[in-house]
């Protein structure tokens, strides 16, 4: 791949070739077509003057002044020649500028005069112009049988100085552009670094900034518009950065404050177990302790093992017909009894006929940890109800409880790792603070979405599915 600074410099460089170029070829066409024009027109007005002073006398060509006295036809080396010919190609007159040579003979073609180029015997370059002409009647002739016939004239002009001119013309220009390409290479270095120079401090930048000090941001400050929408989206991804940094670290934190308490309580147990010997039915009695607090801790290491597998994309999902209904019915099996000890109403209003195309384990991970949550939550002798809404594009399910004693504040917060409404963690080690959070992350993973809200002592939490392929 090629540097960006490379690229605008051969991309500058290029341009400037491609316009001086065409520029040359332009001018040299432009001047060579001027200068060729005139000289046409300057062989045009000498055939069109010894044509209008030759006359036909006594069967021969005579001129009404002596032409062959005029410097260019006698010789030289900026010669001239003529020739005349009759129509039949026969030569009748010539300059004695050509001496044992001829000029070549040709006819005009659909125009009064026709011009040529070629070269002499001699390697001479000439251009030439045939004109067709009648010349005039002389008064010595004696007959009508000796009257003028049409005649051609040739009349031709050494081009050697002319092509001189345009070659050093070609000359010119090339040494021209090969200066001007030259300038143009250091006018572009010089504009390209410094016009890569604000990248070069955005990374300097970028280079000062760790994880130790992600609150760093990249100055705006003499930055081109171009590059003002990267710095913007550098400093987005650093303020990203920094919010993941901070609940990485929370999140290591409460993981380590959840796994210390219940530790610390089975140790306390084992320690006042061993200050002096007991019977079968305390040491049943501490171990069950013990053996629960485990069983609390083993339930948020694998809450904490399937967030990382959905995080990672390691979880698949298997999409099957699951009948609604049934599902939440037997997900509240397990919370019955502690719902019906504190007399909590529970009221499943979903059709029996309700279908969803989903996968069956990840909803009944959603369903138990939202019945859960609602069972812990609500208020004594309150109320659970379950709802659902089913649409053209999806399903909407929601969980309803009595009891609901959060802000609006703590309600958007709901779904965060290790978050409870219960500030000061008097029941650390009972409930971990994940089943939200994993009840999100899993919606997620299904493709739907999931939102809480509270009002009037009402708890609710809506979630919806969209409709898959083949769904129903």
């Amino acid at each position: 791949m090629w540097s960006l600074r490379l690229r605008l410099m051969c991309g500058m460089i290029g341009s400037m070739v491609v316009l001086l170029i065409g520029f040359d070829l332009i001018v040299y066409h432009i001047i060579s077509r001027v200068l060729f024009n005139q000289f046409d027109t300057s062989l045009e007005s000498a055939a069109r003057i010894l044509s209008a002073s030759v006359e036909w006398d006594n069967n021969k060509l005579d001129f009404e002044f002596d032409v062959e006295m005029v410097p260019e036809f006698t010789g030289g080396t900026r010669s001239a020649y003529y020739e005349f010919w009759r129509n039949d190609g026969v030569p009748i007159r010539k300059s004695p500028s050509l001496a044992g040579d001829d000029l070549i003979w040709f006819k005009p073609v659909n125009h009064p005069h026709t011009f040529r180029s070629f070269v002499m015997n001699d390697g001479r370059p000439i251009r030439a112009v045939a004109v067709n002409f009648l010349p005039r009647t002389g008064k010595n002739n004696p007959n009508a049988a000796d009257l003028p016939q049409p005649l051609i004239l040739v009349v031709a002009r050494d081009t050697g100085y002319l092509l001189a001119q345009l070659r050093f013309l070609k000359y010119l220009l090339s040494i021209a552009s090969i200066g001007a390409i030259g300038l143009a290479c250091a006018v572009a270095a010089v504009v390209v670094r410094r016009g890569l120079a604000p990248l070069s401090a955005v990374a300097a930048q970028i280079d000062n900034i760790r994880e130790d000090n992600l609150k760093s941001r990249i100055a705006d400050e003499h930055l081109p518009a171009e590059i003002v929408p990267i710095q913007k989206q550098l400093n987005s991804l650093l303020a990203r950065l920094e919010a993941s940094f901070e609940r990485e670290r929370a999140f290591s934190a409460d993981v380590a404050h959840e796994l210390r308490t219940p530790l610390a309580g089975i140790r306390s147990i084992i320690d006042v177990t061993l200050t002096r010997d007991r019977d079968a039915a305390e040491y049943r009695s501490a171990l069950s302790e013990s053996l629960s607090a485990i069983n609390n801790m083993e339930a948020m290491v694998a809450k904490l093992l399937i967030l990382a597998r959905i995080e990672t994309g390691q979880m698949t999902f298997n999409r099957e017909q699951v009948r609604m209904a049934e599902l939440v019915n037997r997900c509240w099996c397990p919370f019955s009894g502690k719902a019906a000890a504190a007399g909590i109403v529970f009221e499943n209003h979903l059709n029996s006929a309700l279908v969803w195309k989903s996968d069956a384990a990840g909803l009944s991970m959603i369903v138990s940890n939202l019945l859960d949550n609602a069972v812990e939550y609500t208020d004594h002798g309150g109320r659970i109800w379950v709802t659902a809404r089913k649409t053209d594009v999806g399903i909407e399910i929601i969980f309803e409880n009595t009891g609901n004693q959060l802000t609006g504040k703590q309600t958007s917060e709901v779904f965060g790792c290790f978050w409870r409404g219960d500030s000061a963690r008097s029941n650390t080690g009972v409930h971990c603070g994940l089943g939200l959070a994993l009840v999100k992350r899993i919606i997620e993973a299904l493709g739907g979405s999931v939102c809480a809200e509270s009002q009037n002592g009402l708890f609710s939490i809506r979630i919806y599915l969209p409709l898959v392929k083949n769904g129903l």
